[in-house]
């Protein structure tokens, strides 16, 4: 079946494979998938080439600064060969002059097995050359999702983007400053008792309800993060956007896993024009938890597509 919301499964102990949708209708869901990740895989099916989600996808990596990227060719069992060299230089055209320019193009099929081992192979290579992430030396988490266990209570699941966590710590969730104890942890469905940067983990919490959490919650350390109305950034329109932002445009703004509709405020011009950037002002229409240094993503407000994306620089104002 198609995906729609995000998916996970556990290549060994210290790798977690993403899986996030590839439809257009579902790019929000995609955004709160990779707001962790070390290293993209961008599967293109043989038979289809590059879509334009294809396109989506790839220019939402490159606005994120991903640092590694594996090209994946599925479904090579339906197409001959000829068709495959062509599909290769649609892909290679697509990542040129990227960070995904020299990146290996590798060829499966799920069906058959056929390069399958060999792909597994190479991301385990690329995970032990993966940079370390930057550690802010504070815990923060972006919630991706969030539950109920019979007899545990409430349990949210993210990627570590900063510090450590352990049982027994007090926690803050932002934006309504909720606060809570951590009751359990685990990490790759194993029990553990901390939890550190990079991190798939679930977290068990205590003394606040599930309805209290929502995927774009944050948790950290307490009164670390704050929420806002108003940021200062730098913005930078794709060279493929059909339009320029103008002064006091309405758009969609993606950070971790939140969503948030803001209005942008161009310093020292009325529009920008694709393939620029420049510093802005984004007054937010609700609250929204960040930090100087996070990079976000922007989406048109309609008809709803990725036009560019930027980086938080001022959070007082």
């Amino acid at each position: 079946g198609m995906t729609i919301d995000l998916g996970f499964a556990f290549l060994d102990d210290n790798t977690t494979l993403i899986d996030v949708p590839g439809h257009e209708r579902f790019v929000k869901n995609m955004m709160a998938g990779i707001s962790g990740i070390d290293i993209a895989l961008l599967v293109i099916a043989a038979d289809d080439s590059v879509m334009p989600q294809t396109k989506e996808h790839f220019e939402i990596l490159n606005l994120l600064n991903i640092p590694l990227g594996i090209i994946v060719i599925n479904k090579i069992d339906l197409v001959d060969e000829n068709w495959l060299e062509l599909v290769e230089l649609e892909i290679k055209e697509l990542v040129d002059n990227s960070f995904m320019e020299d990146s290996p193009i590798i060829k499966v099929s799920v069906e058959t097995g056929e390069g399958v081992n060999y792909f597994k192979q190479i991301l385990k290579d690329f995970c032990n050359k993966a940079p370390n992430k930057l550690d802010r030396g504070i815990f923060r988490l972006h919630v991706d999702r969030a539950f109920s266990v019979k007899g545990y209570g409430t349990v949210v699941t993210g990627t570590v983007n900063s510090g450590n966590l352990k049982i027994g710590d007090n926690i803050e969730i932002s934006p309504n400053l909720f606060k809570a104890k951590v009751r359990g942890l685990q990490s790759h469905s194993k029990d553990v008792d901390t939890i550190q940067i990079g991190d798939r983990a679930a977290i068990n919490l205590q003394g606040i309800d599930v309805n209290q959490v929502l995927r774009g919650s944050q948790i950290a350390e307490i009164g670390y993060l704050q929420s806002v109305n108003q940021v200062g950034v730098t913005i930078k329109l794709l060279p493929s956007s059909k339009k320029p932002i103008v002064q006091n445009q309405r758009v969609r703004i993606h950070l971790g896993t939140q969503e948030v509709i803001a209005r942008v405020a161009i310093v020292n011009t009325k529009t920008l024009e694709p393939g620029h950037d420049c510093p802005a002002l984004l007054r937010l229409e609700a609250p929204m938890v960040l930090a100087k240094g996070d990079k976000f993503i922007i989406r048109s407000f309609s008809p709803i597509l990725t036009i560019g994306g930027g980086e938080v620089i001022e959070v007082s104002i």
